[in-house]
């Protein structure tokens, strides 16, 4: 059965790679990105089966109105993938109180209130899935990501509650964790206004493998993203945590140890346990 999709930050990588591989399926998709005409090609390839919205998911008029273009011309959402991101390199110390603001906007506030919108839609048709694209980073932590680590931390336990709330309900909730994808992201990536000296050995390597991320074939491309996101909608039941890409699960896998490491360490200091 044909499924309605929303989905956000659609203009490139993950989003535009999903939109695509959504109606390709056979699905219909509402595209959605702050400029709308970067989606032009995605539409011009599927006129049938995309439509688009402006959306800047942090105003939230454009919000409720993506929804109810959502609901007037698809008739409802099937599937929510809160996909719209954005980074900012900078150490704790470095970053400013707007700063900050404006990346929980981003990628916790944004998310959090799509979700709110549209689940009166899912419980009224019965069942929906909410796909929360978190990163690596919601799990583990990374010199000069403070920050986006603190947003990703964020989403990953704001859907870890919702995924309990409204299970009830039909609804599924899942967090896709991508590792390495050639995308623009890096590129993108914005600083902190402030920059300290005392920073730049503890950060340079990780400022320097993230701008040569698009150029870089050794990571997994935005398709493999898409084919991982339609099986996963696909599945029932659903897992809440799905890691993907390049060093996803190593990754995941080292910072689990270095988890238990540290429990064992604060078990020995708390109940003087060996």
């Amino acid at each position: 059965m044909a499924r309605r999709w929303l989905v956000t930050g659609c203009s490139s990588g993950l989003g535009s790679a999903l939109a695509a591989a959504a109606a390709e399926a056979g699905d219909t998709v509402l595209a959605t990105a702050r400029k709308p005409a970067a989606l032009d090609d995605l539409v011009k390839a599927h006129p049938d089966r995309v439509l688009t919205a402006a959306l800047d998911v942090r105003d939230p008029e454009q919000c409720e109105a993506a929804v109810q273009t959502a609901v007037d011309r698809l008739g409802g959402v099937d599937v929510l993938v809160n996909n719209a991101g954005s980074g900012l390199f900078g150490a704790v110390e470095e970053v400013a109180d707007e700063e900050l603001r404006e990346q929980l906007e981003t990628l916790l506030v944004g998310p959090w209130r799509l979700s709110r919108l549209v689940l009166p839609v899912m419980r009224a048709q019965g069942g929906g899935h909410i796909v929360n694209v978190s990163s690596i980073a919601g799990r583990t932590a990374f010199p000069g990501l403070a920050a986006y680590v603190t947003g990703k931390h964020a989403l990953e336990g704001m859907s870890q509650a919702l995924a309990a709330e409204v299970g009830a309900f039909g609804v599924k909730v899942s967090v896709i964790e991508p590792g390495g994808f050639a995308t623009r992201y890096g590129a993108s990536l914005a600083e902190t206004a402030l920059r300290l000296p005392a920073y730049r050995e503890a950060t340079a390597l990780m400022r320097e493998q993230l701008r040569g991320m698009a150029e870089n074939t050794g990571l997994s491309r935005p398709e493999e993203f898409a084919e991982l996101v339609l099986a996963l909608v696909a599945a029932d039941p659903a897992p809440l945590r799905v890691p993907v890409g390049v060093g996803a699960f190593e990754l995941l896998a080292a910072a689990e140890e270095a988890a238990r490491t540290d429990l064992a360490a604060a078990r020995a200091l708390v109940l003087g346990e060996d």
